[in-house]
């Protein structure tokens, strides 16, 4: 299976039992539309024969999170679906019955962030940077998983003020595996393939459910609650506004 559609919003390679997914919007540095989390969703539960996944963004950042563009014209209700999607998504790369290694470089934003964390190998380039902002507009998206990956003290130093984290940070706290520059991601996934396939399938799968903790009807319903608030929509564009504007006011300073 091979998408050779190079405007595909996901890039779809499959090598035997190996199969590998590009995020391929890098002009909007690979922010998720619907239509990439819908194909995603798609990907991740047709996976019969899949042994291994790679997941990697186009271009100069891995993820910035959501595709909004569009929010001055959806409703809280449209937002709602999109998120609910979007964690749907996460538990399906979480618990997927195979090991998912990400492959991450630049903007680590977000949504893009929860898909990162969710992957178990969390490979990064040195200029990679995290930021999870999704409480700073009242959503629980990945944060107890965050939490369970990198304590709680470190998730709440994170989501508190919606800090970015430096590579180094990352992999002191143990979101990110391992630092490896993008000219040795070849050889480094060559490694971890290989050792995918020291189990047998069936011990694989096994191995990989018993050493995750299922909490995915409290994840959604944490995600349901926070974002079926009133007013998401506008708390979003409040937020991008407040962006925006200290964005302004650093480019000010500089110049």
């Amino acid at each position: 299976m091979q998408n050779v559609d190079s405007d595909a919003a996901v890039l779809v390679a499959r090598e035997g039992d190996t199969l590998s997914l590009t995020l391929n919007q890098p002009q909007n540095a690979n922010a998720l539309s619907p239509q990439m989390v819908e194909q995603l969703i798609t990907l991740f539960t047709d996976v019969a024969g899949v042994r291994v996944c790679i997941l990697r963004g186009a271009g100069r950042n891995f993820c910035a999170g959501f595709n909004l563009s569009d929010i001055e014209s959806i409703s809280d209700g449209d937002l709602l679906l999109r998120f609910v999607r979007i964690e749907q998504l996460l538990q399906l790369i979480h618990h997927a019955p195979f090991p998912v290694i990400a492959l991450a470089q630049g903007n680590v934003i977000g949504a893009g962030a929860d898909i990162f964390a969710a992957c178990w190998q969390r490979i990064a380039a040195p200029d990679a940077r995290f930021r999870m902002p999704g409480w700073q507009f009242g959503l629980a998206l990945g944060t107890r998983r965050l939490s369970r990956l990198i304590g709680s003290y470190q998730a709440r130093e994170m989501l508190i003020d919606s800090k970015t984290v430096s590579c180094e940070d990352a992999s002191r706290w143990g979101l990110v595996s391992c630092i490896e520059s993008e000219d040795t991601w070849d050889s480094v996934v060559m490694e971890l393939v290989h050792r995918c396939r020291s189990l047998s399938d069936q011990s694989l799968v096994e191995m990989l459910d018993l050493t995750i903790c299922d909490t995915r009807d409290l994840d959604l319903a944490a995600l349901v609650r926070t974002a079926s608030k009133p007013g998401l929509r506008q708390r979003i564009l409040e937020y991008t506004a407040g962006v925006r504007a200290e964005k302004q006011k650093r480019n000010a300073v500089n110049h």
